[in-house]
Formats: C-alpha cells, structure tokens, sequence
C-alpha cells in the first residue's frame, strides 16, 4: 500500500491508502498476477508535496481514481476472498494497519485481513537477525534487485514476494 503521507502528523490524524498494488503466488511459488489501482483519498483528497515526491504518484492519478470501498471490492474479487484459500503477505504491519483504518473510516468488514503473515518479523526469525531489516537492504543481502520505484504498492509487492518465493516452504504459513 502507498498512503496520503505529509512532513509530521497528517491533517486531522488522518491518513488514507492512495495505491493498492499487490502479486499472487500460487502454493508453487508461481506469479499468476497481479493487481494495481490508485485510491481516492476521501477525507485528506489534496496530496502534499511531500507525498508526490516520496511516491511520484501525482494528484490527477488520485483524483480520477475510485474511492477505496470500489477498489476495495475490485481487489476482493481478484484475490477471491469467497474461496477463503489466502494468506496476505506485507513487508511489515503497515500495510494491514492501514488497510483497516481504511476498512474502519469507510464502515466496512476488516476480518478478511486476519490470515496475515508480516515477511518482515517472518525473515528476522528464519535467518536469525536481531533486529529487522527494510526491504531494500534484505533484497540487498539476498542478492536480489529491487525492480521499480520504491514507495510504490506494485513495485514493493513485487520485490516483497521474490523473498517470499525464495523461501517459500520456510514461512509459518
């Protein structure tokens, strides 16, 4: 996920998810897709500067977008939450904090979020390391680079899921 994002606390300690970008692995650790959609931001709609440059994502990607219950229901349908056979990997826990604020500002469910497993605590404690790592220096130590731009949600899930092929079978999953 990408959200809204200022220079210190967000105006009216609101922060809103602005990009969901996200790949599918199947149980052999094949890509067999992927989603990406920039989200409206419904309380905060203006960007700041800050955002714009950390993320390159400019206003009118935002400001054409849907809001986040329609891109919401779009990801639901590609991920096939009716099947309920998911497991939703992130880069550490902020993703899911944000995906249910969001879930919570907009009055939605937020259970379909429980079967999570944060890849960042997940590598710590499979390799041992005392304290964790970001996901450029942990693709930098795997001997893997990092594709894209960072700060962006397609490019993090991307290279976010190439440590988790690497180590497909080792996850408590």
């Amino acid at each position: 996920m990408e959200a809204t994002c200022w220079r210190g606390a967000p105006p009216n300690n609101v922060q809103e998810i602005i990009e969901i970008g996200a790949v599918k692995v199947n149980g052999y650790g094949e890509d067999v897709g992927s989603f990406n959609r920039f989200v409206r931001p419904y309380v905060n709609t203006q960007l700041s500067a800050f955002c714009t440059e950390l993320t390159g994502i400019e206003q009118e990607q935002v400001s054409t977008a849907d809001l986040f219950p329609i891109v919401l229901d779009l990801s639901w349908e590609w991920i096939d939450l009716d099947n309920g056979d998911y497991t939703l990997v992130s880069w550490g826990s902020e993703d899911q904090h944000l995906m249910r604020n969001d879930c919570r500002l907009h009055n939605l469910e937020a259970d379909w979020l429980a079967p999570h497993l944060n890849l960042k605590n997940a590598y710590r404690s499979i390799k041992r390391l005392s304290k964790p790592t970001g996901l450029l220096k942990t693709l930098e130590r795997e001997g893997l680079d990092f594709d894209g731009r960072h700060h962006r949600a397609i490019y993090d899930a991307i290279n976010t899921s190439k440590i988790f092929v690497k180590y497909l079978d080792e996850w408590p999953y």
